[in-house]
């Protein structure tokens, strides 16, 4: 299975600011836990620090290559 281009900043910014909503999730194609991510407000607020922290830190997640730029 081919690897999913996702901007890195684009991730990052919307996980700050909608991450509760899964918003991040679904933008990495991770259908599933942004639906679970968004019913459970992110965790309590949980989940949705533990993203930002990844996604910071350009976590290797399965089936995903961080670019940065919107080529």
């Amino acid at each position: 299975m081919a690897k999913r281009k996702v901007n890195w900043l684009l991730v990052l910014l919307m996980s700050v600011i909608f991450g509760s909503l899964g918003v991040d999730r679904f933008i990495m194609g991770k259908i599933g836990t942004g639906i679970l991510k968004l019913i459970t407000f992110g965790g309590l607020g949980v989940w949705w620090l533990v993203d930002v922290i990844l996604i910071a830190s350009k976590y290797n997640f399965k089936d995903i290559v961080w670019v940065d730029n919107f080529s």
